[in-house]
């Protein structure tokens, strides 16, 4: 492919939450950049901090050499940093301040033509501001949660889902030895892919979704109805998002200083608490947590990532910025970050296929 750009050196980093599939996405931009087009790249350490403080590595195929298995990332990251609205020290007082004029002069003094950005909402909506400010900008989307409106899927969800699947494969043999409910509880914020996903995967007894608010009664009809035939143990996933119908989420914590400041988690626990009540059954929650986001990406993920990374740095060779790659059926292609931002997240279809699919083997969704 032709370099029809003045590129000569490109920056990447990463921001918000790590993702299985961040340091083959580094790789591939990395390796394309080089082979294809002989741009320099360097690497910006801890997201948007980094940014702010100049730091930063070259990166080469010998420095990339090895990551298309390894979780995490190279350039770590950071999910509280935004330089247009960043903690600063100011007369002994620590105060928000814009510093993103900092953020844009770095990047002048590196000598850097464009910039490739990975990350959510949060990471992205600065890349958007930056890209406001002049800053030639490549966007690539991150989330295992796979609820991004522009793009059909996003890696890390496939390891996501595996390490869930995996999580029901192991409370399935403990459940059926103890005659208990077994209740897992997976990521996904307000979205219900990686619960859906891998509740059909995992062969869920129930699967209680954000998108479908439930009816507990509902679930314990279904724990009695095994019972009835002779199966004195069920599974059930549940999303972090989910509630019940006359109830809220519930939310673990909130972190002021974080540009996402509400965390979910503990429906699990209510989930397991109220059924051991209602069907008298022994019953334990596990949180999955931040189990889903580490180790080493699926082979699909490290192959989609590698796309992503790839697509991006062809984006930047035709001179398209201000946009973030996308998965469009089998196809990759982009959109603009001015329409990315703010867009309505991607649920799951309470009435769709998958779902139905999930229902017709006999999964409740308690209602």
């Amino acid at each position: 492919m032709n370099n029809n750009t003045n590129i000569k050196k490109i920056g990447i980093m990463t921001g918000g939450g790590d993702c299985p599939g961040l340091n083959p996405v580094i790789r591939a931009v990395t390796k394309t950049a080089i082979n294809e087009f002989g741009w320099e790249v360097v690497g910006i350490r801890n997201g948007y901090k980094g940014l702010y403080e100049n730091d930063w590595v070259k990166l080469d195929e010998k420095s990339t050499s090895g990551l298309l298995h390894k979780g995490g990332t190279m350039l770590y990251s950071s999910n509280k940093d935004n330089l247009f609205h960043y903690l600063v020290e100011e007369n002994g007082e620590m105060v928000y301040r814009d510093v993103s004029d900092v953020g844009v002069e770095n990047i002048k003094n590196l000598g850097i033509d464009v910039m490739f950005i990975v990350g959510g909402d949060g990471t992205l909506t600065s890349a958007r501001d930056f890209a406001r400010k002049g800053v030639q900008v490549i966007a690539i989307p991150k989330t295992i949660d796979n609820d991004l409106a522009s793009t059909d899927t996003t890696f890390g969800f496939s390891t996501a889902v595996n390490v869930a699947t995996e999580a029901l494969d192991r409370l399935h043999t403990t459940a059926a030895s103890h005659h208990r409910i077994m209740v897992l509880e997976v990521m996904g914020r307000y979205a219900g892919w990686i619960a859906l996903h891998a509740g059909i995967a995992g062969g869920a007894d129930a699967i209680l979704l954000p998108e479908i608010p439930y009816d507990i009664h509902k679930v314990a009809e279904k724990i009695e109805e095994r019972k009835q035939k002779g199966k004195n143990f069920s599974v059930i996933v549940v999303g972090e998002g989910a509630r019940p119908v006359d109830g809220e989420v519930v939310v673990r914590d909130v972190i002021e200083d974080s540009p996402d400041p509400i965390r979910l988690g503990g429906i699990g626990i209510k989930v397991a608490h109220d059924l051991e009540k209602l069907c008298g059954n022994e019953t334990r929650a596990t949180i999955l947590g931040h189990l889903q986001r580490g180790g080493s990406p699926s082979a699909s993920d490290r192959i989609l990532s590698t796309r992503y990374g790839v697509a991006a740095v062809r984006l930047a060779a035709a001179g398209k910025f201000g946009n973030m790659v996308t998965l469009k059926g089998d196809n990759m292609s982009y959109d603009s970050l001015e329409n990315v931002i703010g867009r309505k997240s991607k649920n799951v279809n309470p009435t769709g296929e998958l779902v139905e699919t999930a229902k017709s083997i006999g999964i409740s969704f308690g209602i």
